[in-house]
């Protein structure tokens, strides 16, 4: 979610490349997401050719942020000289 912030759309080699992940572990986390309404995948082509780019949804990205603000808050509650 980070990367897909970070950018308007990102294809699913590019993804697959930053994460070290193989296609069928992507696929599932991609689906997941998907499925929850968080991101969007579109299909361009057919075939061997074909790709899938993924974009954030508008509650992907307020989850997103409200994740990111769950563990700002977890930091922010341990004292500093424990860091």
């Amino acid at each position: 979610m980070a990367i897909l912030a970070n950018a308007p759309s990102v294809s699913f080699r590019f993804l697959k490349e930053q994460l070290q992940l193989t296609d069928s572990d992507l696929s599932k986390q991609m689906s997941a997401l998907e499925a929850a309404g968080h991101v969007k995948a579109t299909k361009d082509g057919h075939g061997r050719g074909a790709s899938t780019t993924f974009s954030m949804t508008r509650a992907g990205r307020k989850a997103y942020a409200a994740h990111c603000a769950a563990l700002r808050a977890l930091m922010d509650s341990v004292p500093a000289t424990d860091r």
